[in-house]
């Protein structure tokens, strides 16, 4: 294994799932490298929706698919993934990616609305589809936001969803948990 970075490692069950002409969602858009690996494997006639609430964010990562080269694949949208039902159809989705940092940013993800977004992105995902959620804790939200969605992931019926969590066992400082949900 070439990394050992959480993002890394879920991005080869990304790289797994995606297809040419896939429609895919960052739902956490951040800076924009989920975006990026989603819209070089989706390729010209796939597509991607790319959410995040900060403006900032839409910026940078408009940049790094610019700078990258990437397919005009993409739609950055200005809005909570929480709304991301809105932009898709149901069942019309083969892959979303969550990333969770928790924190105590003013802008950061929160329990109530990541859990919100991920029953969303649940019915959004076609049969056979993959949501990659990494879940960052700590600082004054996160440890509460990590109980909360594993609490809710663990509720999951078992018959509709497969839900596989994984730990860094040996890493100090509350590591990042990554867990791919994958609709049966």
């Amino acid at each position: 294994m070439d990394s050992c970075q959480i993002t890394q490692w879920c991005a080869r069950f990304i790289r797994e799932q995606v297809k040419p002409g896939d429609l895919c969602i960052d739902a956490t858009m951040g800076n924009g490298n989920d975006t990026l690996l989603l819209s070089t494997l989706c390729k010209e006639n796939g597509q991607v929706l790319a959410f995040d609430i900060q403006e900032m964010a839409l910026a940078n990562t408009k940049k790094r698919l610019l700078h990258a080269g990437a397919p005009e694949n993409y739609r950055l949208i200005l809005d909570s993934h929480t709304n991301m039902a809105s932009y898709a159809s149901p069942e019309s989705v083969s892959c979303i990616v969550f990333n969770l940092p928790g924190g105590d940013h003013s802008l950061s993800t929160k329990a109530d609305t990541s859990i919100r977004a991920l029953e969303q992105g649940l019915s959004l995902l076609q049969k056979n589809g993959l949501i990659s959620l990494c879940i960052y804790s700590g600082g004054d939200s996160g440890f509460q936001e990590r109980d909360q969605v594993l609490a809710w992931l663990s509720g999951l019926d078992s018959q509709k969803y497969l839900v596989i969590r994984s730990d860094y066992f040996n890493r100090p400082n509350n590591p990042p948990i990554p867990v791919l949900i994958i609709k049966l």
